[in-house]
């Protein structure tokens, strides 16, 4: 059976007539059927629309009964049994956002099979579609695939940007440190490797080409013969050489001799090269082990945001906190609401940032994040969740960026602690916003001390929170204020002596 639906939010439809629960009802009260449906047609029904007849049928009658068959076959998940599958697209039809932070709804198996056994109603087109279309509005599966769309930023913290089009990318070169630092890991050792292995090449074919000008190649065994290159017959002694020369090896059978200066230069050029090589590639191999951004990991956020009432207020809180005993040094945390608008001009701005504040005017945003922390934003005058309600926010799109910034405790070393600044990121969208919630206590006293209990870290529980927005209810306060005061006024001037 078709779902109920709301008249006031959809109009009035015609419904379905109840249908039998065999199909074998049809073959003795065939002709009362017909009759019966000659006399409906003859008689006005209240409610419904006036809609044009195609070949003699009524909107919401249908002539002929589906069988059984039909009846199982043809349900599927999202769309109605009696709803018509939706009309193949063009291989090369392509699907354009309705929104900055839209995508394309990724197709479902399930719209996209047809029964092959399925009944047809003779019902108008226009009107069909419109009520197949609202019940597919009203299905989860649809509803949780129009949700299905690109993040800003990821909930690990990952900012889902590409950059392309950059026409000046010696800029990257100019700073080669930060460059290498960046790469992926494979991509880091390959450069790690080729540094060494193109030095000695290098080097290892200068050694050669060096001993096969003087003659020390042709003279080996000549006791006589006093050469600039020991040992040097081919060009991978010559190799071996370079190699044993940048990491002092020094085995002793191949070596430079002062007989010749440009052996002593070459020797000289290769161990500064080779000091710089190992100072570079050992230093930004450090820094990527040892980068905050590890640091972030261990560094948690809820997986929903809540909004219910604190103090009076109407407040969006999460929940943040640190897995490690080591904590974080001057723990600062800020949000980000990426929205996009049009302005009064006509002007479209595609996601646009602006701050939320979580208490950066009294201080509660320095955190000293030593236990799991709910991080309240009040949402007032200067919010832009001002006059949002429970109902308007399952029609927004919107993402909100929390940032959490903090120095790595270090082991006693100030300047060391100075340039360890972590920052962990995670996005909340609309969907993950919970209206009516608040967050489970998860700290107890255990023998002395505090127990975290991080199982219950993500728990929320329902609470009474009224759906209108932060605006509706602060003006229903000031109106019942007034009416108070109206009537202690009144009830003042009863009481006075004439």
């Amino acid at each position: 059976p078709r779902p109920p639906t709301a008249p006031s939010r959809y109009g009035a439809f015609p419904q379905k007539s109840d249908l039998p629960a065999t199909p074998g009802a049809l073959g003795e009260d065939g002709r009362q059927q017909a009759a019966a449906t000659t006399a409906k047609r003859s008689t006005p029904m209240p409610n419904y629309p006036s809609a044009p007849r195609h070949s003699g049928f009524v909107p919401g009658e249908p002539s002929l009964l589906p069988s059984r068959g039909s009846l199982t076959t043809q349900h599927h998940r999202g769309r109605p049994s009696w709803c018509p599958p939706p009309a193949p697209q063009e291989a090369g039809a392509r699907l354009y956002p309705l929104h900055a932070l839209s995508v394309a709804n990724i197709p479902n198996s399930s719209h996209g099979k047809t029964s092959a056994r399925s009944s047809t109603i003779p019902t108008p087109e226009g009107l069909q579609s419109r009520r197949c279309k609202l019940l597919e509005e009203d299905s989860p599966m649809v509803q949780a695939s129009k949700r299905q769309r690109q993040r800003y930023v990821t909930k690990v913290g990952k900012c889902q940007v590409n950059l392309g089009n950059i026409q000046d990318k010696k800029r990257f070169l100019s700073d080669i440190f930060t460059t290498i630092v960046d790469l992926k890991y494979r991509w880091f050792l390959f450069v790690f490797m080729m540094c060494y292995v193109i030095t000695w090449v290098v080097f290892g074919f200068i050694y050669f080409f060096d001993a096969w000008v003087r003659g020390d190649v042709g003279h080996q065994g000549d006791p006589e013969w006093r050469a600039c290159i020991e040992n040097v017959d081919g060009f991978v002694s010559a190799l071996l050489l370079s190699v044993e020369s940048q990491r002092t090896i020094g085995y002793g059978t191949r070596m430079v001799t002062a007989n010749c200066a440009e052996g002593v230069i070459l020797l000289i050029a290769q161990s500064i090269v080779g000091s710089m090589i190992d100072a570079m590639m050992v230093g930004c191999m450090f820094v990527k082990i040892s980068r905050p951004k590890k640091r972030a990991q261990t560094l948690i956020f809820s997986k929903n945001c809540v909004i219910s009432r604190r103090d009076e207020k109407l407040c969006l809180m999460f929940r943040v906190g640190d897995l490690r005993e080591s904590h974080m040094v001057d723990a600062k945390i800020r949000a980000k609401l990426i929205k996009s608008r049009q302005t009064a001009e006509g002007e479209f701005i595609p996601l646009e940032q602006s701050e939320l504040n979580l208490g950066y005017d009294t201080g509660e945003d320095r955190l000293f994040l030593v236990e799991p922390q709910i991080i309240c934003h009040v949402i007032n005058r200067h919010s832009p969740f001002w006059d949002m309600s429970a109902e308007s926010l399952r029609r927004e799109q919107f993402e909100i960026i929390i940032i959490l910034e903090g120095i790595v405790e270090a082991t006693g070393n100030p300047c060391l602690a100075a340039g360890m600044t972590c920052q962990a990121r995670t996005s909340y969208t609309e969907d993950e916003i919970l209206w009516g919630y608040r967050f489970e206590p998860c700290m107890s006293l255990e023998k002395g001390a505090f127990q975290v209990d991080y199982s219950r870290f993500e728990m929320t529980f329902e609470v009474q929170t009224p759906a209108a927005s932060a605006k509706e209810l602060h003006e229903l306060k000031e109106l019942e204020q007034q009416e108070h005061s109206t009537l202690s006024l009144y009830w003042d001037h009863l009481l006075q002596p004439c």
